[in-house]
This record gives structure tokens, C-alpha cells and sequence, in this order.
């Protein structure tokens, strides 16, 4: 993840292709409720100014670089459409045709895939980026996008990093070794 951007814009079509290609990431049962929302680099402090707040904006120590962002995807879903699909006959049986019977929500599956999707593909193009997780505000970015209906899962900005991120604390954690996070469940 680079967390310091050049302020390049990003070129929205060429983005949009790549949301589109991301697209092809497994759905559940085909329901195709994940959805991508471009945010081109003239709407970015638009966006910003509703997806953060003022004390964020003046003192996170990453507020300027990710401000520099050449361009931002929003990331949402669609739960009825899971809901729908597993509904029809053929998916009857599981049993999940109601929100609540989901005891692990894959439109909350098929967004992740769809995002990392994303984010290799941008990484083909050169092009660096960060995820951002929805941990606020984000009745107030849908509605400011004008969408409807779905849930913001997560959101991705996008550009050319700057070489001056900063040093995320998580990274001096003591951490299993990702070898120690592996098991052979039978020989």
C-alpha cells in the first residue's frame, strides 16, 4: 500500500477498464452484487471533505500525501442481491434466503475479492494505491456519490506514490512468520 500520492491524475477510463476486469473476481451464485464508483481528481476534495473530517484533514500524519490521490474507486454491495439469488430454486436449500441466515455475508466475500482484484490489476498498470476502510462516514460518501441501495465496503485510492509514505506502526508488530501461519492439515 503507498500512502503518499504525487497528485497525477489517475485516467478514468483507463481506471474504469480496470474496475471492469476486477469485476471478473468469483461471485456467490453469480449474484453480481458488488459495484465500483470512479472518482476522478477534480472531485477529490469534494470527496475528501466527506469522507474525512477537519481534525483528520489537519493533523493525521498521512492526511496530505493520501489527499494527493490521483483518483478514488468506491467499493459497495448489494446484499439483496445475494439474498435474491440464493432464493431462486436451484439455491433454495441453503437455507439463505433471508439477510439474517447468513452466517458469513459473502457480499462482504466477493467485495474483498473484487478490491484485491483491483489492486493487482492496478499494480500491472504501474500504479500504486491503498485501501481504505469504511470505518466512517460512509451514508455520508454514498449519498454525496448519489448511490443508492448499496453499502460502501471499502475504498480505494489511487496514483503514483511520492516515495515519502509514512511508516505504517503496525508494521513493528511481533507477528507469526507468514511460514508459521501455514498448516498441513493431512500428509
Amino acid at each position: 500500500m503507498v500512502r503518499s500520492f504525487d497528485g497525477t491524475p489517475v485516467d478514468l477510463d483507463v481506471l474504469e477498464a480496470l474496475c471492469a476486469d476486477a469485476l471478473w473476481a468469483p461471485s456467490a451464485g453469480n449474484s453480481a452484487g458488488v459495484r465500483m464508483h470512479t472518482v476522478g481528481s477534480d472531485s477529490l476534495g469534494e470527496y475528501f471533505e466527506v469522507a474525512t473530517d477537519a481534525e483528520w484533514r489537519q493533523h493525521a500524519r498521512r492526511a496530505p500525501g493520501l489527499l494527493r490521490a490521483g483518483a478514488v474507486v468506491l467499493v459497495t454491495t448489494r446484499p439483496q442481491d445475494y439474498v435474491r439469488r440464493y432464493s431462486e430454486p436451484d439455491k433454495a436449500t441453503s437455507g439463505l434466503g433471508e439477510h439474517e441466515a447468513w452466517p458469513l455475508p459473502y457480499w462482504h466475500t466477493d467485495a474483498a475479492m473484487t478490491t484485491m482484484a483491483l489492486l493487482l490489476l492496478l499494480e500491472e498498470r504501474n500504479l500504486q494505491a491503498t485501501l481504505w476502510g469504511n470505518f466512517r462516514h460512509g451514508e455520508d460518501v454514498l449519498s454525496w456519490a448519489g448511490v443508492v441501495d448499496e453499502e460502501l465496503f471499502a475504498t480505494v485510492l489511487i496514483g503514483h506514490g511520492d516515495g515519502k509514505d509514512v511508516p505504517s506502526s503496525s508494521l513493528g508488530r511481533d507477528v507469526p512468520a507468514r511460514s508459521q501461519r501455514v498448516h498441513r492439515v493431512k500428509p
